[in-house]
C-alpha cells in the first residue's frame, strides 16, 4: 500500500468514526439514491395534473398527498431530489472553479493583481447572500439556469478567501522555494506545489456550499425567481402550497422536510470531513 492510499484509508476511518460524519453520509446516500432511483419509486408524472384529486390528503394512493392541481406530491418530492442535487453540483463547479483561480492568484502574485482581486470579493461580500443572487438574477431573469449561476457566482468569494489564505500559508514553505530555484515556471508552482495542499479545505468548503445552494435557490424558487412551475423544484413546490397552509398542510410540509433533510446531511457530512481531514486532530 502506496503512502496515499494509506493517507485516503486514515482519513476514511476517521470519516466514520465521526458521529457526524456516519450520519451524514447516511442521509447523503439516501437522497442520492432517491435522485438515482427517483423515476422508478413512483408511477405517477411530477407535472401531469388530475383536478378530480387535487388537495387529497395523504392516503394508500398518495402516500405525500396531491397539491391543487392533483399532482402527486411523492413523485414531484423525488424529482425535485434530482434538481436539488444538479443545483449542489453547478453552484459547487462555478464557485469552485472561479474562486480557487482567483484565490491562487491572488496569494501567489500579491501586489496589485491581489489587491484588485480581494477588493473586488469585498464588494461581493458586502451584499447579503439572498439580495445579492436575487439582484444578479433580476439582471440575467428568472429560471433555474440563472438561478444556479447567481448562486454560483455568490459563493466565489469564500473560495476565493480561502484558498488565498492556503496559499499564503505554504507560499514561503521550503518545497515552493526548492520548486522556485530550480527553474519551474509559476504555473506548475501554484498547480503541482501550493494547490496540492489547499485540497483539504476546499473539500470540506465544497460539501458546505453545496447544502448552502440548495437552501439559497429553494429560496428564489420560492420567491418565483427560480425553477417556474410546473417544475417539481422544492422552493417552488413551498412557495405554491403557502396559499394551503391551513387546508393541506402537507403540500409545503414535505419540500420544507427535504431542504431540512438535505442541508443537514451535506452540513454533517462536511463537519466529519474537517474532522478527518484536520492534520492536527
Amino acid at each position: 500500500m502506496t503512502v496515499r492510499e494509506q493517507e485516503k484509508h486514515v482519513v476514511l476511518k476517521r470519516l466514520l468514526g465521526s458521529a457526524n460524519g456516519r450520519l451524514g453520509l447516511c442521509i447523503t446516500f439516501m437522497v442520492i439514491l432517491f435522485a438515482l432511483l427517483g423515476p422508478s419509486l413512483t408511477s405517477y408524472d411530477p407535472i401531469q395534473q388530475n383536478m378530480v384529486e387535487g388537495l387529497t390528503a395523504p392516503c394508500a394512493a398518495h402516500w405525500f398527498g396531491t397539491d391543487e392541481f392533483g399532482r402527486d406530491i411523492l413523485s414531484r418530492m423525488l424529482y425535485g431530489t434530482r434538481v436539488a442535487l444538479q443545483v449542489g453540483i453547478i453552484v459547487d463547479v462555478i464557485s469552485l472553479v472561479i474562486g480557487v483561480l482567483l484565490g491562487l492568484l491572488a496569494g501567489y502574485f500579491g501586489g496589485r493583481l491581489g489587491t484588485l482581486i480581494m477588493r473586488l470579493m469585498d464588494v461581493l461580500l458586502a451584499f447579503p447572500y439572498l439580495l445579492l443572487a436575487m439582484m444578479i438574477v433580476a439582471i440575467l431573469g428568472p429560471g433555474l439556469r440563472n438561478a444556479m449561476i447567481a448562486i454560483g457566482v455568490v459563493y466565489i468569494p469564500q473560495y476565493t478567501r480561502l484558498v488565498r489564505g492556503s496559499v499564503l500559508a505554504t507560499r514561503e514553505l521550503e518545497f515552493v522555494v526548492a520548486a522556485e530555484i530550480s527553474g519551474a515556471s509559476h504555473w506548475r508552482i501554484m498547480t503541482r506545489h501550493i494547490l496540492r495542499n489547499c485540497y483539504s479545505p476546499i473539500i470540506v468548503q465544497a460539501s458546505l456550499t453545496f447544502g448552502s445552494a440548495i437552501v439559497q435557490t429553494a429560496g428564489l424558487g420560492f420567491l418565483g425567481l427560480g425553477a417556474q412551475p410546473p417544475a417539481p423544484e422544492w422552493g417552488a413546490m413551498l412557495s405554491t402550497g403557502r396559499s394551503f397552509i391551513l387546508q393541506a398542510p402537507w403540500i409545503c410540509t414535505f419540500p420544507g422536510l427535504g431542504i431540512l433533510f438535505s442541508v443537514i446531511g451535506f452540513n454533517l457530512l462536511g463537519d466529519g470531513l474537517r474532522d478527518a481531514l484536520d492534520p492536527k486532530s
